[in-house]
């Protein structure tokens, strides 16, 4: 079956950049959709960024401009880089997958981001 598991999230000044991984194993292919969403204490989860398999991403508005997300398709992997951080993009970051043949979705354990101002 399909595993994610993220890595590179901490704690960082507001202005700061990290840089998210995310693993994947098992039957994830190119023409798989990859991203990266978010979970702020009370709120509920939420889209930051989505690379599809064209390559062809699309953002959430209060990111954009400020994180880049990218993959490595060979190793079934997403990145998210994050720059000029704020103290509202404090959460737990996920990483999924949509698998376009099968039609369902993974998610991995997520990844703490506290940004402090």
């Amino acid at each position: 079956q399909v595993q994610l598991v993220e890595s590179g999230g901490g704690l960082v000044q507001a202005g700061g950049s990290l840089r998210l991984s995310c693993a994947g194993s098992g039957s994830i292919g190119s023409i798989d959709t990859m991203g990266w969403y978010r979970q702020a204490p009370g709120k509920q989860r939420e889209l930051v960024a989505r690379i599809f398999s064209g390559g062809g991403t699309n953002y959430a508005d209060s990111v954009k401009g400020r994180f880049t997300i990218s993959r490595d398709v060979a190793k079934k992997s997403v990145y998210l880089q994050m720059n000029s951080l704020k103290p509202e993009d404090t959460a737990v970051y996920y990483c999924s997958v949509r698998r376009a043949y099968f039609g369902d979705d993974y998610w991995g354990q997520g990844t703490q981001v506290t940004v402090s101002s």
